[in-house]
């Protein structure tokens, strides 16, 4: 396996992998224990959560046939021991495609192949067999007549570049970059697919939890982090990572392959020295990163386009996962599938902020409602509003996101513009949360801004201006 502010909650909705403007959300089905349900159960849970997507660590039969008429994406994986065999033997590879693609497909709706995981980190040094095995996997599915409906590519890890930071100066190992990125990339390029990146930013937090804050690797509202190479300001770490990927691809003139995050996710439970390894960062990364590619806001500072698939790591604990007490913790699911944690699967159903609106003293209305857009009006009207009690420091945070990064129309509260007066951070942050809130469908998750805000369900005037409904 591998701060939020252009991208306030960076992929922000949960994993019910279906599309939204151009992203997706899926699921990694990791099978790598002895206690996990049937996969017929596993479909049952996938479909009874909205979970449309799903990638595999192999291409086995019965998950393959379990999925069949379920409507549910898949991404199988050809294992990084075959790799050898398939880049040496188109024959090999036919027979590979013909026996676990062609015999299954349409009924199961195979959308894409990985070639190896993270190849380059295999201790077996089966680099210079990748790209050759992709070209010959791509043959087996141009000559079965599944390629225009089948891509091809392979998860890459962040140890494939050089440098990463900032992100304007991501470059691929030396060498990678000519003997294997360099035709990878231009094979994505022929075949209209995509480069997989697997990213994890709790790595990256763990390692540097004292310079790098923990708001900014959890999608929460921060202070954000200036790239003076391009002048760029990031909120989100794994924005800053995807787009060191971008600017590495960049460096080799593949500015229009897409990205895929092919894995990522936080541990709801580690070892002692694992820090930030636990159950709240692990709800919050996920319910915020699902939030935002759902809702349309999942593109970054170098490609702001939401046009990003991401596949959360993973479906279930797997007990049988080697290495430290976080490798058995990814899981969104016990294998009795119970939720790890309280996070739903559909837009703006998060249980983070329960189905409840307040009214304009503040006071907590439940209403039943679980659309989650807290409409508690006739009209189904709600508005988001700052938070008093949060105090001025987090309120200008959170202003600042939601009027940079976040997108927010803050027009009307600048200097000598109609809701200007009155000049106060509450007033302000008002009308830039119920923008941003607006925007972005009235999500739940929309209106939070790490608690500062909150829904209501009457109309707010602050000053001489009534904040908008739409």
């Amino acid at each position: 396996m591998g701060p939020l502010g252009v991208c306030f909650f960076l992929l922000f909705s949960l994993l019910s992998a279906f599309s939204s403007e151009g992203g997706t959300i899926g699921v990694n089905y990791g099978r790598v224990a002895d206690n996990l349900p049937s996969p017929a159960s596993v479909v049952q849970l996938l479909k009874t959560n909205n979970i449309t997507h799903v990638k595999m660590y192999d291409a086995n039969s019965e998950v393959l046939k379990a999925l069949a008429g379920s409507g549910i994406k898949v991404t199988i994986m050809m294992p990084n021991q075959l790799l050898q065999t398939t880049a040496k033997s188109t024959a090999f590879a036919a027979w590979w495609v013909q026996y676990n693609v062609a015999a299954y497909y349409p009924s199961t709706d195979i959308q894409a192949i990985a070639v190896g995981n993270e190849v380059f980190a295999d201790p077996t040094n089966l680099t210079s067999y990748l790209v050759p095995a992709m070209i010959n996997v791509q043959a087996a599915l141009v000559k079965a007549n599944l390629d225009k409906a089948i891509k091809v590519s392979s998860p890459i890890a962040l140890s494939a570049l050089q440098s990463s930071y900032p992100p304007s100066a991501g470059a691929f190992q030396p060498d990678l970059a000519q003997s294997v990125m360099m035709p990878m990339l231009q094979f994505l390029r022929k075949t209209g697919s995509y480069l997989m990146v697997n990213a994890y930013p709790f790595f990256a937090y763990e390692a540097n939890a004292n310079d790098i804050s923990l708001d900014y690797a959890l999608f929460k509202p921060n202070a954000g982090v200036l790239d003076s190479g391009s002048g760029l300001t990031y909120y989100s770490l794994l924005d800053a990572q995807i787009d060191a990927v971008a600017y590495a691809m960049s460096a080799l003139n593949y500015d229009d392959v897409r990205i895929s995050i092919s894995e990522t996710g936080w541990p709801s439970e580690g070892d002692a020295n694992e820090i930030g390894a636990n159950v709240v960062n692990a709800e919050a990364y996920v319910g915020n990163l699902i939030e935002r590619v759902m809702s349309g806001t999942c593109g970054t500072p170098k490609r702001p386009e939401c046009d990003m698939d991401v596949y959360l790591f993973a479906l279930f604990n797997e007990n049988q996962k080697p290495g430290p007490t976080s490798e058995r913790n990814y899981g969104m699911f016990y294998p009795n599938e119970q939720k790890v944690y309280d996070v739903d699967f559909v837009l703006g159903n998060s249980n983070s902020n329960s189905n409840s609106t307040k009214n304009n003293n503040g006071n907590s209305t439940n209403n039943g409602n679980t659309s989650g857009n807290n409409n508690s009006t006739g009209n189904g009207e709600t508005w988001c509003v700052a938070d008093p009690n949060a105090g001025k420091e987090s309120l200008q945070v959170a202003l600042d996101f939601a009027c940079g990064g976040g997108g927010a129309d803050c027009t009307a509260i600048q200097p000598g513009a109609a809701c200007y007066e009155p000049n106060t951070i509450e007033a302000h942050a008002s009308y830039a949360f119920n923008s941003y809130y607006q925007k972005n469908g009235r999500g739940q998750w929309t209106c939070n801004f790490g608690g500062a805000a909150y829904v209501v369900s009457q109309a707010p005037k602050i000053g001489k201006c009534t904040l908008p409904s739409n």
